[in-house]
């Protein structure tokens, strides 16, 4: 009988952005709860800051992000709502080289069982680009939560099978 060979956790440089006209560092739980989790699976907190529901503030600092080589994840709490001020999965969608469209759908499928139908109210989407993940997720803490919990945690490990995005990162680069 053979065995599996066991893979090593290696840490990501991720880097978390809140969008919101009305965070601080001080009151802002979904970014916290981001980091906390991030840190706590293992994973380096490479920047955070908060932005302005803007859509090229928000465009410029991811941009400046996925340009960085060092940055291998970049999630983006807020601005996915239906309201007239969320417009991250606008400003961030032309930057994708790639979308993740099961990403979306899986977390409202799981945020069913917390929110029931409200989660019809979330435009949750990820991407990949310039080989950096991008993940933009609603505001609520509950949400960044969930997120983290039943997809994020195991996603970007690269022990977690049958498969990751952690273990795909060197192949996100082949032309």
């Amino acid at each position: 009988m053979g065995h599996a060979k066991q893979t090593d956790f290696f840490p990501l440089n991720i880097a978390v952005l809140t969008v919101s006209d009305t965070r601080t560092e001080e009151n802002d739980t979904s970014g916290k709860v981001l980091v906390d989790n991030l840190q706590q699976a293992g994973h380096k907190l490479a920047d955070k800051t908060i932005i302005p529901d803007d859509m090229y503030r928000i465009r410029a600092q991811v941009a400046t992000w996925i340009a960085d080589p060092k940055i291998e994840a970049v999630i983006i709490t807020g601005g996915t709502g239906l309201t007239g001020r969320d417009i991250t999965p606008e400003a961030v969608a032309p930057l994708f080289d790639k979308e993740i469209p099961g990403f979306g759908e899986l977390f409202r499928m799981v945020s069913y069982d917390e929110i029931k139908t409200s989660t019809v109210q979330s435009r949750a989407v990820a991407g990949l680009s310039n080989a950096t993940l991008v993940f933009c997720l609603p505001g609520s803490t509950g949400a960044c939560r969930t997120a983290w919990d039943k997809i994020l945690q195991d996603q970007l490990d690269i022990r977690h099978k049958p498969c990751n995005f952690a273990e795909m990162m060197p192949r996100f680069k082949e032309k």
